[in-house]
Order: structure tokens, then sequence, then C-alpha cells
């Protein structure tokens, strides 16, 4: 008879954890593993990756998923390969393939030009291979199906490009993408569109995010590298919460304030005017949660809970200070 595997005892966990994604797991399947590493209650992701791309996925943990949603708008950062010459299903190598055209001499005016067709704002056709709802069903559930629906296009900015030709040692010609773009900007799909404008075709061979909001893939941490810690270690990997707020301003609350602003309760201040607030406690130094600031009214959001907020501050208080600062 088999043996029964143990039950993982489940813990509250609060926190960020910069993840680098392995090539092969879907994101959620990441969370997952990383979630029963750590041993946590409750955990969520800011916006996936693809199972074929690597790289920068933070995941949130406890208090951390009330600010997640605010991550998703981050711009990021892309390092990509397109293989010239070859159309997929999928518009990666996970497809099928489903065209091929010998791939012409290309000059570097000719990469320039497209680097500059593709740089600012750009309309996207959604690929079919996506995570995008249609009637409340997931676009890559049609795919699957063998239908096809209509896609809306979609304005994306691109930052910065850059394109390098090169080949592998196949003797394959492919270009190393570089892309700095906004939230929604599907990298397969650029990497489809810059090879139709060079009159070949292409899909992406490589993705990987280097960069996602302030968060680095230098910053991130492997799940075999998590695996091989102890328990303590990979709590000590985590990011207080407020890190996804680094855009806001900041407030400060003395204790009789910080307690009426936790139980929903607007308070008055000289504050400007601010569309984005991260608020504070003073004694002790501890996230309260997210508010808004008009006409010298701070306007509580999303806001911490007292046994979330004594969780943080027990689970590592010196990080937890050091994050706020």
């Amino acid at each position: 008879m088999a043996a029964t595997r143990a039950r993982v005892q489940r813990r509250p966990v609060h926190g960020v954890l910069l993840l680098d994604k392995p090539l092969g797991l879907s994101s959620n399947q990441a969370l997952q593993k990383a979630k029963w590493l750590l041993r946590a209650e409750k955990a969520g992701h800011t916006g996936t990756l693809d199972p074929l791309a690597t790289g920068v996925l933070p995941l949130c943990f406890g208090a951390a998923t009330k600010f997640s949603q605010g991550h998703l708008d981050a711009d990021k950062t892309y390092e990509a390969t397109l293989r010239l010459g070859v159309r997929t299903s999928t518009g990666d190598a996970e497809g099928d393939v489903i065209d091929t055209q010998p791939v012409p001499d290309i000059s570097l005016a000719q990469l320039e030009a497209v680097c500059q067709r593709f740089t600012g704002r750009i309309a996207q056709v959604p690929p079919m291979h996506s995570a995008l709802k249609k009637d409340g069903k997931p676009l890559y559930a049609y795919a699957r199906a063998g239908v096809e629906v209509e896609r809306t296009p979609r304005e994306v900015e691109i930052y910065t490009l850059n394109l390098d030709l090169t080949l592998d040692t196949s003797a394959q010609a492919a270009i190393n993408i570089e892309v700095k773009c906004s939230k929604g900007t599907y990298i397969r799909t650029l990497g489809e569109d810059i090879g139709a404008a060079l009159g070949c075709g292409g899909h992406l061979r490589r993705l990987r995010r280097v960069l996602t909001g302030p968060f680095s893939a230098a910053q991130c941490v492997s799940l075999e590298a998590l695996e091989a810690m102890g328990d303590a270690e990979r709590l000590a990997q985590l990011q207080a919460p407020q890190v996804l707020l680094s855009g806001h301003q900041t407030v400060t609350l003395a204790e009789d304030d910080a307690g009426r602003f936790l139980s929903g309760m607007r308070r008055r201040g000289d504050w400007p005017d601010a569309e984005r607030v991260a608020v504070f406690g003073a004694s002790p130094h501890a996230l309260l949660g997210t508010a808004h600031v008009k006409a010298g009214e701070l306007i509580p959001g999303r806001l911490l809970s007292p046994v979330e907020i004594q969780q943080t501050l027990l689970q590592n208080p010196t990080k937890h200070l050091h994050d706020q600062q």
C-alpha cells in the first residue's frame, strides 16, 4: 500500500517573494510550489508568464495580496529571441509550424526602420493563445477547441526596442530583442509583427522577463534555491508588503489616528492631495494600508487587519522596518 503523504501544516505568511520563474512551469504552478515550500495559507501572483517564459515573477503572500492588483500596471522589460522564417500556431516554440519562408538578407537600415515602426504607441491584436477572456472564457480555451474569435486591437506602448540580427550554431537566422513596454504588451505578438514586417515571419524561441516595475531578475531567487533552503532562510527571502507601494506618497499616523484609520474612518491633516498613499503607524512602525488624500482628508483604501499587522511585524521585524525606509 502506498505511503500516505504527510499533510502540510499551513501558516500565515506575509510578504513578497521575487521568484525567477523556471522554464516549463505555468505561473500558477510556480506559485503553488513556492506556497507549499513556505507553508503559506494565502498567495497570489502579480501577472502571469507563459510556461516557455522565464524571469521575474513577484509572488504575494498574506497581507501583500491586498496590494498585488496595483502592480499589474507596472512597466516590464523583456529579452527574447525571434526565430525568423518559421511561423507557429502559438507564436512561440510550443506551437505547431504553420508556415515557412526564406529569410532575406536584412540590412541594419531595415532593422532600424522596424525599431522605429514598433516604438511608441502601437495597436496589438491579442493572440488566441492567451489568458485574455471573451464572454467569460479564456482565449486559449477557444484556441484549443480550434475556434478563432474576433479580438479587438488594444493600444500598448513600447518605450524602447533594440533588435540584433544573429545566426545561431545551425546557421538559422534569429533576432535578439530587448524591449521595455507598458502593461498588456504581448511579446509573442510583437515578435510575429516584427517577422511579418521583415517579410519572412517568425516565432519566439526564448522569452525572459528581466524587469517588472522596480524588481529585477538580479533580485530573484529560483525555486531550486528555495527548495534547498531551511525554513528560516526561506522566510528571509520575503520582502515586506510595502515594496509593492514604491510609487506611493507616505503618511505616518500617531497611535490614536492609526487606530481610527484602521477602523475605516477618514482622518484630517495638512497633507497635499494625492491619488496613491501608503499609510504607516508611528508606533510600532508598520504598514496600515493604502489611501488617497483629497481636500485634507485621508480616505482609507485597502486596509490590513490588526492581526495581519502583528503577524507581519513578528515574522521579520528588522526587514519590515528597513523596507519602510
